[in-house]
């Protein structure tokens, strides 16, 4: 049984962040954990920048500097999320923000790490700039990263859940945070494999739309890999134990991020559980930046979890 005892939730005092400590406190209360939550500057009493990385903020807003106004302005932020009852706890630090979050994750030890993601400039990019990409990749726990357009809420009920699928042992251990999560809430948990589109022979990707580059593709053998890796999605599914909720098996044949953002959509999901997969000694995620992509532009929170994670 998947349990969270001591949550970490790093916050940058901007709305996104709010939302993320939203989910935070829910998790917190849901799991009866204890809650920490964070904020890291490069150094107490520093001048802020014109325009701040880290709240968006003109410089002379309001911005607490000092240790004392940081841990002030993190009370109040957890008393704007209802946590007060929780005894949460308010810590400011000095130092590299993702490695100060990644440092607190391991000593206490953390068993979720709940951050938001922030879109900015036309751009899809994530709070802090590259930190939550960089804890993502190197937290000792899971990470849930929570969009701007995620719903605020008091529970934390994942009735649908999308988990795709490579057969790598982190993508396999998403599958049991998944089906866990599933589980308790009495849901549904979509399992998705993406084939990327590919040579019927070499297996290699093309892109339809420039199709007369190429043969046609052997429909008849694209079907006979479908089923194939179908069948091992099954042989995988029967590995592992009964979990009470109602799985629904899909193979996909697209490229795996526009799979994944595509049908966790159409089918309005409320959570998507990735796994993050490390090769040759550097982080990289599931299917290659496919994660990243994922992680970006997905309308509802992503958990995602190494094959070390705790």
């Amino acid at each position: 049984m998947i349990e969270f005892k001591y949550i970490l939730c790093p916050i940058d005092f901007s709305d996104t962040s709010g939302r993320a400590l939203t989910y935070a406190t829910a998790f917190a209360t849901w799991y009866s954990a204890q809650l920490e939550v964070l904020h890291v500057v490069p150094a107490f009493d520093y001048e802020p920048p014109e325009r701040s990385d880290l709240t968006g903020a003109d410089r002379g807003a309001s911005y607490p500097v000092s240790r004392d106004d940081i841990i002030a302005a993190i009370r109040r932020s957890i008393d704007a999320t209802g946590a007060t009852g929780l005894d949460a706890k308010a810590l400011a630090q000095e130092g590299r923000t993702h490695e100060m979050i990644v440092y607190r994750a391991q000593a206490q030890p953390a068993d979720l790490l709940v951050m938001g993601t922030h879109g900015r400039s036309g751009f899809n990019r994530l709070l802090l700039g590259s930190v939550t990409e960089k804890v993502v990749r190197t937290a000792p726990c899971p990470v849930l990263t929570v969009p701007p357009t995620s719903p605020v809420t008091a529970q934390v009920v994942f009735k649908n859940i999308l988990c795709p699928i490579d057969f790598s042992p982190a993508s396999a251990k998403a599958l049991r945070y998944a089906l866990e999560l599933g589980r308790q809430a009495d849901g549904t948990v979509t399992v998705l494999h993406a084939l990327e589109y590919m040579d019927p022979y070499t297996h290699e990707y093309y892109e339809p739309t420039r199709s007369g580059d190429r043969a046609e593709p052997d429909t008849g053998r694209m079907r006979q890999v479908v089923q194939q890796q179908r069948e091992r999605l099954r042989s995988l599914l029967a590995e592992e134990p009964r979990t009470w909720c109602a799985i629904e098996e899909v193979v996909a044949i697209n490229r795996a991020y526009k799979e994944i953002l595509q049908r966790a959509a159409a089918s309005s999901a409320d959570l998507i559980v990735m796994g993050a997969q490390g090769h040759g000694g550097v982080e990289l995620m599931l299917y290659g930046s496919n994660t990243q992509h994922v992680v970006r532009a997905a309308t509802c929170p992503v958990l995602t979890v190494r094959a070390s994670s705790r």
